[in-house]
C-alpha cells in the first residue's frame, strides 16, 4: 500500500514567494500611513510663530489618532471576517479588499496636490485610514485563514513578509526626504509606490490557483484526510446505491459502523483469508465537521492571549511615543533621525525576528517559559518612555544618546516580532488539521485585539512622558 507519494511539490518555491508579497500586501496600508506621519504633521500646520516664539495653534494628536483609528476597524473587520468568510466566497473578500485599498492608496496621492484646509485635511484623512485599515482587516484575517491551510513552514513564510512592509515603507519614506524633488513631489512619489506594491499583490493572489501544490492544498484542505487508505480503498470498496461497501451484494458488516473514531479504519477477515476494509459514509462526515469555536480556544488560548500582550506593549509606544524621540545631534541628520533610528531599525529588526523563526523555535508551544518571556517585554515600554520624547511634562530623560535609543529599538522590534511569529504559527499545531482555519481565525482576531489595545493605551503613556 503505498502513501502520499503523489503529494505535488512547491516548484521554485514560487507558493512560497506570492504567500511573501501577499504578507507584505496586507501590511503595505498600515506601514506607509504610519511612516509618513512627518508628512501628514507637516500638512495639518499645527504651529505658528508668535511674537518670535513657536505656539501650538491647534494639536490634532495626529500619531495617536491615526495608531487608534487602524486599529479599530482592524478589531472590527477581523471578527466579522470570521462570519463574513462563510457567506463571501474567498476571491470577493481578498481581491475585492485589494482593490478597495489601491483606490484609497490613489484618493491619498491624488490629494498630495489638492489644497484643503487643516480640519477637512485631518477628517479626509482619518476617514481614509479607517476604511482602508477596514479593508486590510478583512484582506488579513482571510489570508491568514488561508495560509493555515498549507504546510506550517508558510505561515512563517507569511509572517515574514508583513514584517518587510514596513521596511519597504521606511526605505520609500528616506528616498523621498532624501530627493532632491520638492515635497509636494517627492511625498507622490511616496503614495504611488504602495499603489504599484497593492496591483502586484493582486497579480500575485489571482495567479496562485494556477500551481499545482497551492490547488492540492487549497482545495483538499477541508476533506478528511484518507490519503495512507486511499489505495486500499479503491481495490476493496465500491459505491453502490448511494452506501459505501466492500461486498458484492451490497451489505455492509455491522462493524464498519460501530467505529468511534472516524480516523479508524475497520477491516473484515473473508473465508478465503483476505482483509476488506469499510468505512461508512457517516464517519466520514464526522470526521470532516469542525470543531466549534470555543472549542478550538481552548487549545490555543495561550498562544491567544501572548499575540495579544507582545501587540498590546509593541503599540502602546510605537510610534506614539517612539516617533517623538529627538536626536542628539541637530543638523542634517535630524531630517532622517525619526525615519532611520524610529522606523527602519523598528522594522528591519521585526522582520528579522520573524524571518528568525524559519531556524529557531524556542521556547517550544509546550514551554511556560514562553508566556513568561512575553510578559517580561512590558519593560520596553518604561525604558522607550525614558528616551528624548518631546515635548515632555513629568519624567526625566535617562537616555538621550541616539544610540541608546536605537539599541532599545532594535532588542524592542526583535523580540516583537519574534514572539509575534512563533505564536501565529503555534496555534495552529494545537487544533486538528481540520480545525487549522477556525484557529488562524481566531489567532488573528487576537492580534487585532492587542493592536487595539496598544492603540488605545498610547494616549494615557503619551501623555505620562
Amino acid at each position: 500500500m503505498k502513501g502520499r507519494t503523489d503529494t505535488p511539490q512547491d516548484r521554485g518555491c514560487l507558493v512560497g514567494i506570492i504567500f511573501f508579497i501577499l504578507g507584505l500586501g496586507t501590511l503595505l496600508p498600515w506601514n506607509f500611513f504610519m511612516t509618513a506621519s512627518l508628512y501628514f504633521e507637516g500638512r495639518l500646520n499645527t504651529t505658528e510663530w508668535s511674537n518670535g516664539t513657536v505656539v501650538v495653534r491647534k494639536e490634532y494628536y495626529f500619531k495617536n489618532w491615526m495608531t487608534l483609528l487602524s486599529q479599530l476597524p482592524l478589531l472590527l473587520f477581523t471578527l466579522l471576517n470570521s462570519f463574513l468568510y462563510q457567506r463571501i466566497s474567498e476571491l470577493m473578500r481578498i481581491a475585492g479588499s485589494l482593490v478597495f485599498i489601491l483606490l484609497l492608496f490613489l484618493l491619498t496621492a491624488v490629494l498630495v496636490k489638492v489644497p484643503m484646509e487643516e480640519d477637512r485635511f485631518f477628517s479626509v484623512t482619518m476617514a481614509t485610514i479607517w476604511f482602508i485599515n477596514s479593508f486590510g482587516a478583512v484582506l488579513q484575517g482571510s489570508l491568514f485563514g488561508l495560509v493555515g491551510l498549507l504546510p506550517q513552514k508558510y505561515s512563517a513564510i507569511f509572517m515574514s513578509g508583513q514584517g518587510l512592509a514596513g521596511t519597504f515603507a521606511a526605505i520609500a519614506m528616506l528616498l523621498a526626504i532624501g530627493s532632491d524633488a520638492d515635497s509636494e513631489t517627492a511625498a507622490l512619489g511616496y503614495f504611488i509606490t504602495p499603489c504599484v506594491g497593492t496591483l502586484i499583490t493582486l497579480f500575485s493572489y489571482l495567479f496562485l490557483p494556477r500551481l499545482e501544490f497551492a490547488q492540492y492544498y487549497l482545495d483538499k484542505s477541508h476533506q478528511y484526510d484518507v490519503g495512507t487508505t486511499d489505495e486500499l480503498l479503491k481495490e476493496s470498496t465500491t459505491v453502490e446505491n448511494g452506501k459505501l461497501n466492500g461486498h458484492a451484494n451490497g451489505s455492509v458488516p455491522s462493524s464498519a459502523t460501530k467505529s468511534d473514531s472516524p480516523s479508524e479504519l475497520e477491516v473484515d477477515s473473508s473465508p478465503d483469508g483476505t482483509k476488506q476494509a469499510f468505512l461508512s459514509l457517516e464517519q466520514v462526515e464526522r470526521g470532516q465537521t469542525k470543531s466549534s469555536v470555543m472549542e478550538v480556544f481552548k487549545k490555543i488560548w495561550v498562544m491567544a492571549l501572548c499575540v495579544t500582550f507582545v501587540f498590546t506593549v509593541t503599540l502602546s509606544v510605537f510610534p506614539a511615543v517612539t516617533a517623538d524621540v529627538k536626536t542628539a545631534f541637530p543638523g542634517k541628520w535630524e531630517r532622517f533621525f525619526i525615519s532611520v533610528c524610529c522606523f527602519l531599525i523598528f522594522n528591519i529588526n521585526d522582520w528579522l525576528g520573524r524571518t528568525i523563526t524559519t531556524l529557531i523555535r524556542w521556547p517550544s508551544k509546550e514551554s511556560r517559559l514562553f508566556p513568561v518571556l512575553v510578559v517580561s517585554r512590558v519593560v520596553f515600554v518604561p525604558l522607550l518612555m525614558l528616551c528624548n520624547v518631546e515635548k515632555r511634562s513629568f519624567l526625566p530623560v535617562y537616555f538621550a544618546h541616539d544610540g541608546a535609543f536605537t539599541a532599545i529599538m532594535a532588542l524592542f522590534s526583535l523580540s516583537s516580532g519574534y514572539f509575534v511569529c512563533l505564536s501565529m504559527s503555534y496555534a495552529p499545531q494545537l487544533v486538528d488539521p481540520k480545525d487549522a482555519e477556525t484557529a488562524g481565525a481566531l489567532m488573528t482576531f487576537f492580534l487585532a485585539l492587542g493592536l487595539s489595545i496598544g492603540a488605545a493605551l498610547s494616549f494615557p503613556l503619551r501623555a505620562l512622558v
